[in-house]
């Protein structure tokens, strides 16, 4: 188990750190950074005085050791100390963001529109991004479970039907569509619940809702599949045969042991949540992470982007990490070789 855990924990290490390369190169792959960070009105030669106080005109392996160590620990380690003075050509104190940048300190940078530490803004909205995860997870978990075992139970009766169909339409139907059709039916038509924002908790009925329902489907059809294995087994004729309530066949033998690819499953669409709400968030104005990187693409802030990118991906493969071990916990049958 400790050789697993080990193991698991490198390849999260090996991945995180591919994303950390994917993150340093989001403004690479554009072009120019200066040029893209300049205001379109500049010269060639503010553009290029930019570029020098911001290190674009340094060698990539130099540029991506400062991105993640920090421009005076890099300076300190090539012997080196490179003076950095204010151009005038940017009307935010970027230079005093690029001393202290490093992604192992947590720092990437000032935000190019509100002035701030990215990392520091990011965090301010994750605790929202993190409720409206949660709380879809909760109604998935809800709604999922006792209809997967309902369909299993009773397989091609109207209830098995009435469930797939659901499923079916759960996995089709594209969030930006389920949300438009939410606030149209319940917000515009019905005037039960507001259309955007966050002042009271009923605001976040419509989002996790739209958000829940693609994970609502993808859990009722793996519980019905893991159910009508189960249900097959012999200890579970077995306990029939000794009399035992049909209710507690299903709840203490069938589920407790058709819930361990579920338990996987769930973590994951928690991952998935944590770090896929960018579209829901944009749809109901949700002021998280994903609505953020919404607006900071629009206003090419890209410290906010990179930091948001980096914070969710530490969290999704967080997550993955915790479900992969919880799993080997759960299921002792698990090799670790």
């Amino acid at each position: 188990m400790r050789a697993y855990i080990i193991r698991r924990l490198l390849q999260s290490l090996i991945v995180f750190s591919a994303i950390l390369v994917i993150v340093f190169s989001m403004l690479q792959i554009t072009g120019n950074p200066a040029a893209i960070l300049m205001p379109l009105e500049s010269t060639e030669e503010e553009v290029a005085a930019f570029a020098k106080e911001m290190g674009f005109d340094q060698p990539l392996y130099v540029q991506f050791s400062k991105f993640i160590l920090g421009t005076d620990m890099v300076d300190s380690i090539l012997g080196t100390k490179q003076k950095i003075e204010k151009s005038g050509t940017t009307d935010v104190d970027s230079a005093e963001s690029v001393k202290t940048m490093g992604v192992i300190r947590g720092d990437f940078g000032f935000s190019y529109r509100h002035e701030i530490p990215a990392m520091g803004l990011v965090l301010e909205h994750f605790p929202n991004t993190v409720l409206l995860a949660f709380t879809a997870v909760i109604i998935a978990i809800v709604i999922s479970i006792p209809a997967g075992v309902l369909s299993a139970t009773f397989r091609n009766s109207w209830i098995d039907h009435a469930s797939s169909v659901g499923s079916m339409f759960g996995q089709s139907m594209p969030n930006f569509w389920l949300g438009l059709m939410l606030i149209m039916f319940f917000a515009v038509y019905l005037r039960w619940l507001p259309t955007s924002g966050f002042e009271a908790w009923y605001y976040i009925i419509l989002p996790a809702v739209t958000a829940g329902l693609y994970a609502t489907a993808r859990i009722t059809r793996l519980v019905r599949s893991q159910m009508l294995e189960v249900l097959e087994m012999d200890y579970v004729r077995t306990a029939r045969s000794k009399g035992v309530v049909e209710w507690l066949v299903i709840v203490r033998h069938a589920l407790k042991n058709a819930s361990i690819p579920v338990v996987t499953l769930v973590g994951l669409e928690l991952g998935i949540l944590l770090g896929g709400t960018v579209v829901t968030e944009a749809v109901f104005a949700w002021p998280g992470v994903g609505f953020l990187v919404v607006d900071a693409i629009s206003n090419q802030d890209y410290p906010i982007v990179q930091a948001a990118v980096a914070l969710l991906a530490f969290v999704f493969v967080g997550v993955n990490l915790i479900v992969d071990i919880l799993y080997a916990w759960l299921d002792p049958r698990i090799s670790y070789s």
